[in-house]
């Protein structure tokens, strides 16, 4: 009779195994990571859609504070 039966696996093949599930397990988290963070811009762009075209062409709320400092810029 042999030692080892066919279907007994070593501790080195038990160990790498168990190294592999661990890692596509990693795989799994980080990909099911990136889907959430695309649906979520994927909503962001979609609610940029439906808003209307006049708020897309609206001057930028910056643009009141540059001409206020703009004149204290040009005394100095």
């Amino acid at each position: 009779m042999a030692e080892k039966f066919y279907g007994d696996i070593s501790e080195t093949m038990a160990m790498r195994v168990w190294v592999l599930s661990q890692m596509l397990r990693g795989m799994g988290w980080a990909a099911l990571g990136t889907l959430i963070v695309g649906g979520i811009l994927l909503a962001i762009w979609g609610v940029g859609l439906l808003l209307p075209q006049a708020s897309k062409e609206a001057p930028s709320p910056y643009t009141l504070q540059l001409e206020i400092t703009a004149p204290l810029l040009q005394t100095v």
